[in-house]
């Protein structure tokens, strides 16, 4: 625990010397410095400010994104929950068919506002939320012809809904982001489940 002392002098020596405040910290003295306000310009390359603004852009496509991907989850976990107490395949079929019509009708304009970019990074954010790749999970609940449908259209917007995300290495910025989302250092605005 130190001590800390003020000396209370700041003269022009008529030598020129000048002598400051201090502090005295455990017995150590510590000059007290007032310097003028300066003003700091940073220059950074042309480069470096492309990454900058490339960063921030994926930054905000992920946020866009990624409150999709937890309800994707939330929703899968849900069908799942659901599906396993329903022991008629036909009412599995009708219960699949109803959810369905009600997330298209509540979320498929919002979803239709994503850029192309975002819907790729909502794709790779549904296999890192859910574990199971975009195509997996159509195919799954809606069948194999469904799956190869989706997937076609997928590719022409130069999308793959087989794509996995890749936390190590390719998605290595997405996955910081969506840590800072989780440990609350980036806020997003997350989607209403209900209308």
């Amino acid at each position: 625990m130190g001590c800390s002392l003020s000396v209370h002098s700041q003269i022009v020596m008529p030598d020129g010397r000048i002598r400051v405040l201090a502090n005295v910290i455990d017995g150590d003295t510590v000059p007290l410095i007032h310097l003028a306000p300066a003003e700091i310009f940073a220059t950074i390359s042309p480069e470096a400010a492309d990454r900058i603004k490339a960063y921030n852009k994926l930054r905000r496509d992920v946020l866009k994104a990624y409150p999709y991907a937890r309800l994707a989850a939330d929703q899968l976990k849900f069908i799942n929950d659901s599906v396993g107490k329903i022991a008629s395949e036909r009412e599995r079929k009708k219960f699949l068919k109803r959810t369905e019509a009600e997330l298209k009708a509540r979320f498929e304009k919002d979803l239709k506002k994503l850029t192309i970019t975002q819907g790729r990074i909502l794709i790779k954010l549904i296999d890192r939320e859910t574990g199971e790749t975009s195509y997996a999970l159509v195919k799954e609940l809606r069948g194999s012809i469904q799956a190869f449908f989706w997937q076609s259209l997928a590719r022409l917007f130069g999308s793959n809904l087989k794509s996995e995300y890749n936390a190590n290495q390719e998605d290595i910025l997405i996955e910081g982001i969506v840590r800072q989302i989780e440990s609350g250092e980036l806020q997003y605005k997350a989607v209403v489940k209900g209308s």
